[in-house]
C-alpha cells in the first residue's frame, strides 16, 4: 500500500506539465521507502501546485522571509505524533521557481520536481537540515530515493546556465 497523494493544481501555470501526479506519487513512495517509514503507508498528504506569489505569501507568513521559495512543507503532526497521524500534511510548490532552478541547474523539470517532492516529504516525516549532520542525513535519503526513480544525484555540482 502507498500513501494517498492528492495533487491539487492551484495555479494554471502547471497545466502544461503532463504526468506530475504520477511523478509525485512515485517520489512520495521512494521517500517513504528510504526513510523506512512503513507505518505511514496508509497516510495521506497533499501536493499543492501553486505559483511564486502564493509561496512568497506563505514564506513571509510562516518563515518571515518575504520572497518565494521552491517548496514549503506543512506537517500535520510533529515529533512522535507523526508515526500515528493519518494526515502527513501539505507540500506547496512554486512553478516559476521550480522551472527557473531546473533550467539554471541544467536539470529536467520533472527530475527537479521529483527531488522537491522527496525533499518536502522527508520534512513531513520529521527530517530537517538545520545543522550539518541532519543535512547530510537528509541529503543522503534524497539521493537514495531519487536513485530509486532513476534520477541523478541532485547535489552534484553543475555548471550554471
Amino acid at each position: 500500500m502507498s500513501p494517498v497523494v492528492d495533487v491539487v493544481a492551484e495555479s494554471p501555470l502547471w497545466s502544461a506539465r503532463a504526468g506530475l501526479e504520477e511523478i509525485a506519487r512515485r517520489a512520495v513512495d521512494a521517500a517513504l521507502a528510504e526513510a523506512r517509514r512503513p507505518y505511514m503507508e496508509d497516510a495521506e498528504l497533499a501536493v499543492i501546485l501553486a505559483d511564486n506569489a502564493k509561496l512568497k505569501d506563505l514564506n513571509r507568513d510562516w518563515r518571515d522571509k518575504d520572497q518565494p521559495t521552491n517548496v514549503l512543507s506543512f506537517p500535520a503532526a510533529e515529533g512522535e505524533e507523526i508515526a500515528t497521524a493519518p494526515l502527513l500534511g501539505d507540500l506547496v510548490l512554486a512553478f516559476e521557481t521550480v522551472a527557473d532552478e531546473a533550467a539554471r541547474e541544467g536539470k529536467s523539470f520533472d527530475a527537479h520536481f521529483a527531488h522537491l517532492v522527496v525533499h518536502g516529504t522527508l520534512h513531513l516525516f520529521g527530517f530537517d537540515h538545520m545543522n550539518d549532520e541532519d543535512a547530510e542525513e537528509m541529503e543522503n535519503l534524497e539521493r537514495a530515493a531519487l536513485a530509486r526513480l532513476g534520477i541523478d544525484d541532485p547535489y552534484l555540482e553543475t555548471e550554471p546556465r
